[in-house]
């Protein structure tokens, strides 16, 4: 079922209208390969203008997520095309609640940058970043529990990493799937024991990174991030009355 239309919308209607339809097409209601309705139906349903709806089948066109075929007219594109570290996607995606598959996908992403990032940083950072990266952790230390600043904090943290390596094409990956690990950490951290339980971990890479040994720094990012999987996919089955999710699903 479609959720309920927003009462209030942002000031661009056309960005409000590919959101309405960017969170229907990544939940599944309009599947891949599906035709969505044609603009007469949209618009009506949306209240809005054939201009603003055009405008919104832009910015899906150009995300990956839709395409028009002529005298057929607009269906969603197979997920393969979709550009996944689109923020605006990635936000879609944790706004409609993900799912198992999804965060073990982008666990698997993390795990493949970020053990690596923190060896390099271990190798490569400066000073003045390792000092940013200390910085970065006692503020997590201070960050109110449930508050914006506990997720923002972590943000922190992780992005000081990758500054660390002094590698841009790792820097421009991290600012990419920002959104991503600020859905994540919402995920992770959304009880204050889980978070607590968590800053061990992250003082553990700190550690591994400030003494300039690589492979402890790799291990301990290892270590941290198979506990936030766990208590990831843990937290939403929990969300779903069911029991813990299968790793292998």
């Amino acid at each position: 079922m479609v959720k309920q239309i927003r009462e209030n919308r942002p000031r661009s209607v056309h960005a409000w209208v590919a959101y309405e339809l960017g969170t229907r097409i990544v939940t599944g209601y309009y599947e891949p390969g599906a035709y969505i309705p044609n603009e007469a139906t949209i618009g009506e349903e949306l209240n809005v203008s054939r201009t603003a709806l055009r405008e919104a089948f832009k910015i899906l066109t150009a995300k990956g997520l839709i395409e028009s075929r002529p005298k057929l007219g607009t269906r969603v594109r197979p997920r393969e095309f979709w550009n996944m570290f689109d923020s605006d996607v990635l936000r879609w995606c944790f706004d409609s609640t993900p799912t198992p598959e999804f965060l073990r996908s982008l666990f698997e992403v993390r795990e493949m940058i970020e053990p690596t990032s923190a060896a390099l940083a271990a190798k490569r950072a400066t000073d003045e970043q390792i000092e940013a990266m200390e910085k970065a952790y006692r503020a997590m230390e201070t960050a109110e529990p449930g508050t914006e600043q506990v997720i923002l904090t972590d943000i922190e943290f992780h992005m000081a990493i990758l500054r660390g390596t002094n590698n841009e094409f790792m820097i421009s990956l991290g600012e990419s799937i920002k959104t991503a690990l600020m859905g994540l950490f919402r995920i992770s951290s959304s009880k204050e024991s889980a978070y607590q339980a968590s800053l061990p971990g992250h003082y553990a890479v700190y550690l591994g990174i400030r003494d300039r040994d690589s492979e402890r720094a790799r291990f301990e990012m290892k270590s941290l991030l198979s506990k936030s999987v766990r208590k990831a996919l843990d937290h939403l089955a929990d969300d779903d009355g069911g029991g813990k999710v299968d790793m292998a699903v």
